[in-house]
């Protein structure tokens, strides 16, 4: 693996907060991507009180290679699990709430008749609450989408991952088409549609620069822009680390090409500072 450069380097505080958060997730078996994708921002949203919940268990059927998440055969749906994330929501005092979940394409709606009850849930108990939603790609299935969209979260956000040409080898089972295909049903439903892709897979700049447009072609609104991490030593192998300054310059670029909102740094992740991107 390669060495970390100085601007990867992070300090981990403690407080208050964090422990409160780490114990709420403890006590009741919640599943965060903040843990289970050794998110590198974990420390400092939760020390703010926030954390991006994980629903439908956490292991995942798919192996993509840059994915920290276990994979495996997962187990049943656990209603319960709605119910202990309102209850941590509420506790925690949260005004913006991120949701992702593993892929299960073990079930036959993909796991989207829980996404719709999951959002349901959390707008009935928690009013006022804001919502992120960051979904698979339901084998590019457009009803089950649709079933998602129907509860109308602030934000809708299917992670590009990466480049074009890249994406077979780092993803499982996605395609790039199926993934801008569900960006565009997004977008065409008229909620706020968001995607990420990392660097440092050995992508080219011509390469980024034309994703920024496939997306923005497709109708996405918001993008964010972060370093790959490699995870273990078994994970797909950082190409490069990409300096701050040529991820100022991306940000600049895709703002001139017309994204609403454009999150780019070594640290971003798609979750990271999402509440900005509901108002």
């Amino acid at each position: 693996m390669r060495r970390k450069p100085d601007w990867l380097k992070i300090k981990l505080p403690r407080g208050f907060k964090t422990s409160q958060v780490v114990g709420l997730l403890r006590d009741h078996g919640l599943h965060t991507i903040c843990t289970s994708g050794l998110c590198p921002n974990r420390a400092e949203c939760w020390a703010a009180g926030t954390a991006t919940f994980m629903i439908g268990g956490n292991v995942c059927t798919r192996s993509c290679r840059f994915c920290n998440v276990a994979t495996g055969r997962p187990g049943p749906l656990d209603p319960q699990e709605i119910l202990d994330i309102v209850h941590s929501v509420k506790e925690l005092a949260l005004k913006h709430v991120v949701i992702t979940s593993v892929d299960r394409d073990d079930l036959a709606d993909c796991g989207a008749g829980h996404w719709a009850s999951m959002i349901r849930t959390l707008r009935k108990e928690c009013p006022g609450v804001t919502m992120e939603v960051l979904v698979p790609d339901f084998k590019g299935r457009p009803e089950l989408l649709d079933m998602v969209l129907a509860e109308k979260p602030e934000v809708v956000s299917h992670n590009l991952e990466t480049v074009r040409r890249l994406t077979p080898d780092v993803r499982c089972y996605a395609t790039y088409d199926m993934s801008l295909s569900v960006i565009r049903r997004i977008s065409e439903s008229g909620i706020r549609s968001k995607s990420g892709i990392m660097l440092g897979l050995g992508e080219t700049r011509d390469e980024i620069l034309q994703t920024m447009d496939d997306l923005l072609e497709a109708g996405c609104e918001v993008m964010t822009i972060g370093q790959y991490l490699q995870p273990t030593k078994e994970h797909y192998p950082v190409q490069a680390y990409i300096h701050p300054d040529t991820f100022a310059e991306y940000a600049e670029i895709g703002r001139k090409k017309g994204f609403r909102f454009i999150e780019s740094a070594p640290m971003v992740r798609s979750s990271y500072h999402a509440e900005r991107h509901a108002r």
